[in-house]
């Protein structure tokens, strides 16, 4: 096991009617004024954003709103936020809904501390130093946003996706209420999931063996997920499995996974190409490229994959062919996949690839020829077109 820091300094909130709460979780911070911000008209048609201002006004908190964040959340948005942050005085973030609005309103509250462009930050010209404290409602079980130390951002222009992780940006609290994920659209919720496993498999999938105690939590997280989301397509007003997904969206990316490990990460860095080009679902891409990751590196530790056919999917070990226990478990999370009607492959996402565009997204994955991705193997530009193309 590797040395490691763990630091989850977020408060979570959870359970029923918890979003009450937020006047006087805001008010704890002392600050002046607040930005609310949030993405799209639906937590104005369910009434929480009215629920929201209400608990503001009785805790006397004052405030200003933003909405208009998107998936895959864009850096013109970001800039209004800074422009108006600065404007108003505002001294803190509220963000309601998902992993969007948290990552916009990340991005925002660097760029009020910073006094350059903020995107310069998103491209490792620079290090935040300081950023705007943030708190949040969570609106879907996906990103982990909640309690991460990372954001997204999209730049529009170029259609670039790029991230930032820095421990400023772990939110001072997280309501996190099961019930305001009910009306999710089942597509949504099932791209959600597969984020959250992913954020796992991630760090799961790593070099370092004598991780029992990680590895276990890992796969429980894993089951529990597969589990939940079975239940949610034949029940999306299950209160408990939405509860289990909930959760495990923020412990599967505020780093309790990957303590004492390197994680991968290659899957993420090969969807944010196609989510700034073709402005997919991020959970949805990283499902579409995983099978053909996973046939592409597995022979760099055979053990590593064969541990999790066995522990996560319930393949049976082939003592005399660990490679066809490898296999059997990659093709088993791909009928998963599928179970969820999630896509394995990138046509299935609604994306004809062609031989120009898989350059193109090989070429601006590996920063222009300036990085390889991946722990489990370390993929040079011509690694990671060779994934597009088995992916498509």
């Amino acid at each position: 096991m590797n040395n490691f820091q763990f630091y989850t300094p977020t408060k979570v909130v959870f359970g029923k009617d918890t979003e009450g709460q937020v006047g006087e979780l805001v008010k704890e911070q002392n600050c002046s004024k607040v930005l609310v911000h949030f993405g799209s008209g639906s937590v104005k048609r369910s009434g929480l954003l009215d629920r929201v201002y209400a608990s503001l006004d009785a805790a006397g908190v004052s405030y200003v709103s933003l909405g208009g964040a998107v998936p895959n959340p864009r850096l013109s948005l970001v800039y209004e936020g800074i422009e108006l942050c600065k404007k108003e005085g505002v001294d803190f973030i509220l963000a309601v809904g998902g992993g969007s609005a948290i990552d916009s309103a990340k991005a925002i509250g660097y760029g009020v501390k910073y006094d350059g462009d903020v995107w310069d930050l998103y491209l490792k010209k620079e290090a935040p130093k300081a950023m705007l404290p943030l708190g949040v409602i969570l609106t879907i079980a996906a990103t982990g946003s909640e309690m991460s130390n990372s954001s997204v951002i999209t730049n529009e222009e170029g259609w670039l996706k790029r991230g930032l992780n820095s421990d400023l940006s772990r939110p001072q609290f997280a309501i996190l209420n099961p019930e305001l994920t009910y009306t999710l659209p089942e597509y949504q919720t099932m791209s959600g999931c597969t984020d959250i496993l992913m954020h796992t498999m991630e760090r799961y999938f790593s070099h370092e063996m004598d991780t029992d105690l990680v590895d276990g939590m890992a796969e429980s997280l894993l089951r529990s997920v597969m589990r939940a989301a079975k239940v949610l397509l034949k029940d999306p007003k299950n209160y408990n499995a939405r509860a289990e997904i909930l959760w495990a969206g923020s412990l599967s990316h505020n780093g309790l996974t990957g303590c004492g490990r390197v994680g991968d990460w290659a899957c993420h860095q090969l969807e944010h190409e196609l989510g700034g080009m073709f402005d997919v679902a991020h959970g949805a891409g990283l499902a579409a490229v995983w099978g053909s990751w996973a046939r592409y590196v597995y022979k760099e530790n055979v053990a590593r994959f064969a541990k999790f056919a066995v522990n996560v999917m319930g393949v049976a070990y082939d003592y005399a062919d660990p490679e066809k226990t490898v296999l059997e478990g990659i093709e088993a999370m791909e009928n998963f996949f599928r179970s969820i009607h999630m896509p394995v492959n990138i046509r299935e996402l609604g994306v004809e690839l062609n031989d120009k565009q898989i350059e193109e997204l090989a070429y601006k994955c590996s920063f222009m020829d300036q990085r390889t991705i991946g722990g489990m193997k370390k993929l040079a530009r011509e690694d990671i077109a060779r994934i597009y193309e088995m992916a498509r």
